[in-house]
């Protein structure tokens, strides 16, 4: 089971103990217990947690078919090659893509992907053997002990500096991607997609900076050929899926070219946890 792989990192989201895994059950040493589903994740949210950003299985089914078809496997890569460590967690997981990447490079690493939507970790406790999936809201505390995490990743999701500075070891490392105001632009008009702010990276810099230190700043960008299946997968599986009529976007791709070029344009930001002097 992927999580007795990382529940020597795991923290109960009510009292902050360490877990123990045992007949599909995780338990804290002062009575809290969370039942391990069927699909191999377990849920750390708290009883009063609100999901209603989650991703839904739609998104997530999009997601998990373009991932698979290999169209982003060059900014995998880059990830990979930017995170390493004993234990490396994905913060906003979704279905496990990356994270699991960047375990096939470092083959004595452990993952722990995070995410609020229970419908994408189905799919991340299944897209590695030494994955670990857990429902958590960044947001409310990441169910993770002080100083457990050699490396985090976070790619296209929100994150919490305050937490992600807690559970990062010093000098860990913290690779953060983000799109650029170039991202998907051909769609962004013809489809009516969410745009990217161009000061986003500016803000990433101020966001992160009283916890952590900027490293490098890598550019990433690719020319996509997609087909209109693929086109329609990349555009349901992102945020701009919450506001899209789906009639009105099938009726925009079945008028696209095919294949349709698409620009993937994105910063690979790696940050190290600040290193804090006694006294």
């Amino acid at each position: 089971m992927g999580l007795g792989h990382v529940v020597h990192v795991l923290a109960c989201p009510y009292c902050a103990a360490g877990l123990t895994l045992a007949d599909r059950v995780l338990r804290c040493g002062n009575g809290h217990s969370f039942d391990v589903a069927r699909q191999g994740y377990a849920s750390l949210l708290t009883s009063d947690a609100k999901t209603g950003t989650a991703d839904t299985a739609e998104m997530v089914e999009a997601r998990s078919a373009f991932l698979a078809a290999g169209h982003y496997a060059g900014l995998a890569a880059t990830i990979s090659a930017a995170a390493g460590g004993r234990v490396v967690a994905d913060i906003g997981a979704g279905t496990g893509y990356y994270l699991a990447r960047v375990l096939d490079e470092h083959p004595g690493a452990v993952g722990v992907a995070l995410d609020v939507s229970k419908f994408a970790l189905r799919r991340a406790a299944r897209a590695h053997e030494r994955i670990g999936a857990v429902v958590a809201d960044a947001w409310r505390g990441l169910p993770l002990g002080d100083g457990t995490v050699d490396a985090a990743i976070n790619v296209f999701a929100p994150r919490n500096s305050a937490e992600l500075r807690r559970i990062l070891r010093p000098g860990g490392a913290l690779v953060v991607v983000t799109p650029t105001g170039a991202h998907l632009a051909e769609l962004v008009q013809r489809l009516g997609l969410l745009s990217v702010d161009e000061a986003k990276d500016a803000r990433l810099r101020e966001q992160l900076g009283g916890d952590f230190t900027l490293e490098s700043a890598q550019p990433y960008q690719e020319r996509l050929a997609l087909r209109p299946a693929e086109v329609r997968a990349l555009v349901l599986m992102g945020p701009s899926a919450w506001h899209l009529d789906r009639a009105a976007v099938d009726a925009a791709v079945a008028e696209l070219p095919d294949p349709f070029e698409v620009t993937l344009s994105t910063t690979v930001s790696t940050f190290r946890a600040a290193v804090t002097t006694p006294g």
